[in-house]
């Protein structure tokens, strides 16, 4: 801020008071010059009797005072010269801080206009960054639930294949080794009963010869027996179908785990890249919050400082022009002053 105060040329008697001083000084000179000679001459004395000449008294006293109005004329100059300094420099200075903030106020405005519209971009941003991240991870957590239950179906398969599929095997080895009576006594045999009668796309002909080969010697007082050959193709023909079935089962799971695993790895990263993304986009809204907040103080701040340095200019402009006139008529007074004083001076030396 400017200082409101400067120096004040005009501190000491207005030019009507000083003339007047003067002038009254003068005549009681005069006055006293007259008195005094009137008293010489009546006294009949001439002026070595009647000591010092008073006129040149006078003389000395007008010297004394034109001096001490030249000394005071030459004061009140330097502070007038000071003042008109004081006017430049600041009106100068003033002017620049007015052009400086008037060029401010309407850059920060616009300022503030972009960093609001750029926070609202932001928060959609970081909005639609939440939307996404929260769609990933429930795909995420959809797939997972999905592999868990294909793994847990894979797994049941995969037990009921394998158990099935050693079963028929055995019976293949023991049928190949001639040991029928024994393998019919066994629990794989009676498992491979149950299957046979539970597969539904076999053929009703091979089911009734392996049924039958399975059940022995009552099958044979019935005056019917199929050879172990033919019961052996059957059941090879019914563990390889099942082995395809279980071989087809773990490509198609080791493709599900290969596609899952994939998709996870992907997501992982989206999700993580999101994460990123809203962690930056939740630290732009707090600066730019920030930001804007110190924006608006430092323009309502600027504003007041210009309206103010805007007031004080045109004080300060009106004040050093009233204070070039009010010089100027002191200037003459005083050279009026030192022109009636040297006039007087001449006068009374003559």
């Amino acid at each position: 801020k400017h200082s409101k105060s400067g120096p004040n040329p005009s501190s000491t008697q207005s030019p009507s008071e000083a003339m007047a001083v003067y002038r009254f000084a003068v005549t009681a000179l005069l006055a006293t010059v007259g008195s005094s000679m009137l008293q010489t001459v009546r006294a009949g004395t001439d002026a070595a009797e009647a000591g010092a000449n008073p006129i040149r008294k006078v003389v000395k006293l007008l010297q004394a005072m034109q001096k001490k109005v030249m000394e005071e004329g030459e004061k009140e100059k330097e502070l007038y010269e000071k003042y008109v300094c004081y006017c430049t420099s600041g009106k100068g200075d003033l002017g620049a801080a007015i052009s400086v903030a008037e060029s401010k106020v309407p850059a920060v405005g616009s300022e503030i206009e972009t960093s609001e519209a750029k926070l609202v971009q932001t928060k959609e941003d970081l909005k639609s960054a939440q939307t996404d991240r929260a769609a990933a991870k429930q795909a995420m957590d959809e797939a997972s639930a999905i592999r868990e239950k294909e793994a847990a179906s894979f797994a049941a398969t995969k037990s009921e294949l394998d158990t099935n599929i050693a079963a028929l095997n055995k019976a293949v080895a023991a049928l190949e080794k001639g040991m029928t009576g024994g393998f019919l006594q066994t629990d794989a045999a009676l498992l491979l009963r149950r299957l046979v009668a539970s597969k539904s796309d076999m053929i009703d002909m091979d089911r009734q010869e392996v049924l039958a080969f399975l059940a022995g010697s009552s099958q044979e007082s019935a005056g019917y027996m199929p050879s172990s050959g033919e019961v052996t193709g059957i059941i090879k023909e019914i563990s390889d179908t099942m082995q395809k079935s279980l071989d087809d089962a773990t490509t198609q799971e080791t493709e599900g785990v290969k596609s899952f695993e994939e998709m996870m790895a992907a997501k992982n990263k989206e999700v993580s890249a999101l994460t990123a993304s809203i962690e930056t986009k939740t630290r732009q809204i707090g600066e730019l919050g920030i930001s804007i907040v110190q924006m608006r103080e430092d323009l309502s701040d600027t504003q007041a400082a210009l309206l103010a340095d805007q007031e004080f200019f045109k004080e300060l402009e009106t004040g050093c022009d009233s204070k070039q006139k009010e010089w100027d008529v002191r200037s003459k007074t005083r050279a009026d002053e030192q022109v009636a004083l040297a006039d007087t001076i001449k006068v009374l030396n003559d």
